[in-house]
């Protein structure tokens, strides 16, 4: 048994997202509703991927839990929780101070 969350990315911004247990996508991996049955986490992904209105390319990662929060187990995941790879760009500008540039 391994421990999986759903994500995608958001439609109309492109940013990365994670369902969560109230079923709404969030962009926080620490947020989002970790499924510990195959036949669950198959069945939440059917329906979250026929959400193509709202995010698109849905799938499942494995991820671990440390104090009960989901984390990446994979480098692609871990990548793409830092947002876009170039300099000062999304989320990456949330963590950046103009003042020592």
């Amino acid at each position: 048994m391994k421990n999986q969350v759903i994500t995608a990315n958001a439609l109309i911004e492109g940013d990365v997202v994670y369902l969560a247990p109230s079923g709404q996508w969030v962009r926080h991996l620490s947020d989002a509703q970790v499924f510990t049955d195959d036949a669950e986490a198959d069945a939440a992904l059917h329906v979250a991927a026929a959400r193509s209105n709202e995010a698109v390319g849905a799938y499942l990662i494995t991820v671990t839990l440390q104090d009960g929060i989901p984390g990446p187990t994979h480098f692609r995941e871990a990548f793409r929780l830092r947002g876009p790879s170039n300099r000062f760009h999304g989320k990456q500008a949330e963590h950046v101070d103009l003042n020592d540039v």
